[in-house]
């Protein structure tokens, strides 16, 4: 029973408190990723659009030394540790904002890489950055990375497209 309550109050605490900060973090990383960011060039594109991005147009890939995490605050950094987003030995090559494609420099994002991270912005575009991220969280607690659905579906696109340009 004491488990139970904990664990309640740990995915209430979650779900109330820690996922809005990290989703209003999120949209402002995509705002700042639209600004700066550079578009796809027309093969890129079409990739997109045979993904079945509706508005690959929209779509920016921005290059950093580190592909960002709300490491200031100390709540987020905590549950990023705890889901494996972060942490030592923890590289984060690529990570989507909407539509805005978070690329670490020096990261190879050849045709397959790149077509994992469209399915990303193919999911948000189907649904919401906040029901992606909230369904992400809970995937990653219930099924660790590599057998979250969202990241099985982004994987696939690895292999489907595993020619490079």
């Amino acid at each position: 029973m004491l488990l139970f309550v904990v664990t309640f109050y740990h995915q209430k605490v979650i779900s109330t408190l820690l996922l809005p900060q990290y989703i209003a973090w999120a949209h402002n990383i995509e705002e700042q990723g639209l600004k700066i960011g550079m578009s796809l060039n027309e093969r890129e594109q079409q990739l997109a659009a045979e993904i079945g991005i509706k508005h690959p147009e929209k779509v920016k890939i921005v290059y950093v030394n580190e592909v960002p995490f709300p490491h200031e605050n100390f709540a987020l950094k905590t549950l990023g540790e705890a889901l494996g987003f972060i942490g030592e030995g923890i590289v984060n090559n690529a990570q989507v904002f909407g539509y805005t494609i978070y690329v670490r420099k020096g990261f190879n994002l050849n045709k397959p890489k790149l077509a994992h991270e469209l399915v990303h912005v193919l999911q948000i575009e189907r649904s919401s950055l906040d029901q992606i991220v909230t369904q992400h969280f809970s995937d990653l607690a219930q099924y660790g990375y590599s057998n979250a659905p969202l990241e099985v579906e982004a994987f696939e696109a690895n292999k489907t497209y595993s020619q490079d340009w």
